[in-house]
């Protein structure tokens, strides 16, 4: 429930008129747009949060590769570029969360990122709700920050002790663009359910990239994927909003089923469907209280506890279809331990 703009990568070129970066900014050349005014603008009428993506460094700019000539003994870069557009990004737009990058080069004595933070959450007009990630100097990945990513597309096998995000993206070569991209380069539905789930269970929240082109036009193919992933959740969002990871992250014996929770219901998310229409699911503990249902589908299910732990779930009848079935479905668990 929150997008996150680039409003500036790593070759310097920012998506508003920032006053630091004359005639190299979305006012004064291309759409002569205000995007990140645009865009937050939308989103809020919306209410969804607004996050905010900006690169620390510039790959070409001179300043910088003065500074990093020096072995960044000189700031002159952070001083007139960097940090003057991060003021002017949170003055300006008061984002909900800023996703810095570009950090991995310098220190933070570079930086000065915790100066900057101690004004964002001491002094900002927004620092009351504003969230951070990691990435604000070498080595603090995984460190420092209000959630971590860790690393692009970071996947842990275990549950983190600290809130994180798992960044990803539709397409598996490139966070950009591509004109020749191929559909086989492409994550498909059930890859995106998947990671999501995955991310979910273990505590983490979701957020999926997509490239726009050079007109600002996100192209059919991206779209289709989206607007796929929102018709899920429609009907499997109660397991994903506001849910919290469960005493069990994963099933046992496999890794197709996951599960997540909301105070004392427990959500078991499934991958595949079961070849003889009955989910096994050992880790809960049933009781005669115990009530199953499914989401998107009306009604109680029938259940019986296994022979050995957990129970025995008689999931609905599919008719068979010449279509692929989507991927993922939910049994909701009332009533277990």
């Amino acid at each position: 429930r929150y997008v996150v703009l680039t409003t500036k990568h790593h070759e310097g070129f920012t998506n508003w008129g920032s006053p630091v970066s004359w005639n190299w900014n979305s006012l004064d050349t291309g759409p002569h747009r205000d995007l990140v005014g645009e865009l937050g603008e939308a989103l809020r009428e919306s209410n969804i949060r607004y996050g905010l993506y900006h690169s620390l460094l510039e790959w070409f700019n001179p300043l910088y590769l003065a500074d990093k000539e020096s072995g960044f003994k000189t700031q002159n870069f952070v001083l007139k570029k960097t940090m003057p557009e991060l003021y002017d990004l949170v003055l300006k737009y008061k984002p909900d969360l800023i996703w810095s990058d570009g950090d991995w080069e310098a220190p933070e004595s570079y930086w000065n990122s915790t100066s900057f933070l101690a004004w964002l959450y001491n002094d900002s007009p927004v620092k009351d709700t504003v969230v951070v990630n990691d990435r604000w100097c070498n080595n603090c990945s995984c460190h420092h920050g209000g959630y971590y990513n860790c690393a692009d597309k970071y996947k842990p096998g275990t549950l983190p002790a600290h809130k994180w995000e798992m960044c990803s993206s539709v397409d598996k070569l490139s966070w950009g663009y591509r004109s020749n991209m191929d559909i086989t380069e492409l994550m498909d539905e059930a890859s995106i359910i998947e990671e999501l789930v995955q991310t979910v269970s273990f505590g983490g929240n979701y957020l999926l990239n997509v490239g726009p082109t050079k007109e600002g036009v996100i192209v059919p193919i991206f779209q289709e994927r989206l607007l796929a992933l929102g018709r899920w959740l429609d009907t499997n969002g109660e397991a994903i909003y506001d849910s919290k990871p469960w005493r069990v992250q994963m099933e046992n014996s496999t890794n197709t089923v996951w599960y997540t929770s909301k105070g004392p219901v427990v959500y078991a998310i499934f991958l595949i469907w079961p070849r003889d229409n009955v989910l096994e699911l050992s880790s809960p503990t049933p009781s005669p209280a115990t009530e199953v249902t499914m989401l998107g589908f009306a009604g109680t299910l029938k259940w019986q506890k296994s022979p050995g732990t957990g129970l025995l779930v008689t999931l609905p009848y599919m008719l068979p279809s010449p279509l692929p079935p989507q991927s993922g479905w939910t049994v909701k668990l009332e009533g277990v331990e």
